[in-house]
């Protein structure tokens, strides 16, 4: 399966000429992974008719109000839905406390569990695995602690070529090649060479998230030669000595990161309120890195296995 990342919000600071807070789901083989929460999450959810009952990991990457305001609506709103499974929240320092603290003074008891877990602003962390893929965060560069977070698919399985495949062959013989295993039958004679029925697993997929950060050359081992990389882009880059002051980044540095990475291909938003139309963000940004495009709420990234 491909990766399909759904953006929800774009926008930093506040909300502005018809975009949004910071949000993204990550629809990979098995999961839904919210990523960021700003205000008015949950509205975007329904409006792009995204469950909030299928989303069971939310990665908070640091804790400006852009950034993770919406996560308490959504939390009420799984209740209210009849959730009861487990919700896992991965963020910084005081989330739990936040959350916590506004269902005691509400007074309110969820049908389900919310298990936290802290990140690491400072090291590279592994925060989530399952046979399928693996979710790490790494630290970025901003005013306060902040992570970003790289979704890297396992290897996948090899697949059956259907077009050679016998058509009396057992059920048995199939899962070894599965396995990769040539078929041996009880007298230890050769049926099937392995490579003979099957095709090499699809690509495996990857995505990179680098919320707030100011250019930081220390990102590019990490992200190196991911298939989509997302990397604010705050200020066009004649503001770049305002993008240094305030810990955020310009086009032409989400360009040389996605540059030095070898990247595939580069998302970029988080744009300033300042800025009333976006365009003039994706031609800066092709000017150095041509495999641009910018973050449209509403609008689908495809990351193919082909």
């Amino acid at each position: 399966m491909s990766f399909e990342l759904k953006i929800l919000g774009a926008n930093s600071a506040t909300p502005a000429y018809g975009r949004h807070h910071t949000a993204q789901v990550l629809g990979t083989q098995k999961h839904q992974f919210l990523i960021d929460c700003g205000e008015g999450t949950q509205e975007r959810l329904k409006l792009f008719g995204i469950s909030p009952v299928k989303i069971h990991h939310i990665f908070i990457s640091h804790l400006h109000g852009d950034h993770y305001l919406g996560l308490m609506g959504i939390i009420y709103t799984m209740h209210l839905m009849g959730r009861t499974q487990d919700l896992h929240i991965y963020g910084q320092r005081g989330l739990e406390e936040i959350i916590l603290v506004q269902l005691r003074y509400s007074n309110s008891v969820l049908n389900y569990d919310i298990k936290f877990q802290e990140l690491d602003p400072e090291g590279i962390n592994l925060i989530f695995e399952d046979k399928y893929i693996e979710v790490h965060s790494f630290p970025l560069y901003h005013r306060i602690p902040c992570c970003g977070f790289l979704f890297r698919e396992k290897l996948k399985p090899i697949r059956l070529n259907k077009e050679k495949l016998p058509k009396d062959i057992s059920l048995t013989a199939i899962g070894q090649l599965k396995r990769g295993e040539d078929v041996i039958d009880e007298e230890g004679n050769l049926l099937f060479k392995n490579k003979d029925l099957t095709l090499p697993p699809r690509k495996s997929c990857s995505y990179a998230f680098c919320s707030d950060t100011r250019y930081n050359e220390n990102i590019v081992p990490i992200v190196k030669e991911v298939d989509l990389l997302y990397h604010e882009t705050t200020f066009l880059k004649e503001m770049k000595q305002w993008a240094e002051k305030t810990n955020h980044s310009t086009t032409i540095e989400a360009a040389e990161i996605a540059t030095k990475a070898k990247v595939k291909q580069l998302v970029i938003g988080h744009y300033s309120a300042r800025y009333k139309e976006v365009d003039i963000f994706l031609d800066e940004t092709r000017d150095a890195f041509p495999n641009t495009v910018l973050a449209v709420e509403g609008e689908s990234i495809k990351v193919e296995d082909e």
